[in-house]
């Protein structure tokens, strides 16, 4: 039997085809588990060293001056220059520091902050969602008031995120403790039980919850 021409070519394709499935595979694995989207630790230089510590713990900032969409958007806004230079047209305007703020407040070109929570584009997460629903900052972020250089905490994994939506009653705060870092009530489970049938909160673990 002689097979027609375009066979041949059929043959090749689904070579490449069966060849390039692994490959693929194995990409998106590598990229899901990159230091910037899933490992604890994670901290990459920034090009102004700024400080949480400072900002947000000793001089106590809310998290909402700076990241100010949280509550209504879903990606938590990088603040822009302005909002700094509120402070900083009369605070330590002189520092070599605050070089690249200056410059940036001046030329109207944004400073290229690096993102240190970054979830892979297959993955949907709305920040408004949570915060005005009774999940603090601290919960996915840390203690980012103690925090010199801002640093991965939790793996923000697949599983991770799966145990918060089966459980919320573990990370659940009254609305108005959302940006209170220091909030760690002994009774954590028992609160969240309440609050979890006061806000009725029902978290999805839907596929296409996350994965639109």
């Amino acid at each position: 039997m002689k097979f027609p021409l375009w066979s041949n070519k059929a043959f090749v394709l689904g070579l490449v085809f069966l060849g390039s499935v692994p490959v693929y595979l194995i990409c998106v694995v590598a990229f899901a588990t990159m230091p910037g989207t899933v490992s604890v630790g994670y901290a990459p230089e920034q090009p102004v060293p700024f400080s949480h510590r400072l900002h947000a713990g000793d001089l106590g900032l809310d998290c909402r001056y700076c990241h100010n969409t949280v509550e209504d958007s879903a990606h938590a806004a990088v603040p822009p220059t302005h909002t700094c230079m509120n402070c900083h047209t009369n605070i330590r305007n002189d520092s070599a520091l605050l070089a690249p703020i200056r410059e940036s407040y001046e030329t109207g070109k944004p400073v290229e902050w690096n993102r240190v929570h970054d979830l892979p584009d297959y993955a949907y997460f709305n920040h408004s969602a949570h915060v005005t629903r009774g999940i603090g900052c601290a919960s996915c972020h840390g203690r980012i008031d103690t925090m010199e250089v801002v640093t991965q905490q939790e793996p923000l994994s697949m599983g991770w995120c799966l145990d918060c939506h089966r459980e919320p009653e573990q990370h659940l705060r009254p609305l108005d403790r959302i940006t209170d870092m220091e909030w760690a009530p002994e009774n954590q489970l028992e609160i969240g039980r309440r609050l979890r049938e006061e806000y009725n909160i029902n978290p999805s673990t839907s596929c296409s919850t996350c994965h639109r």
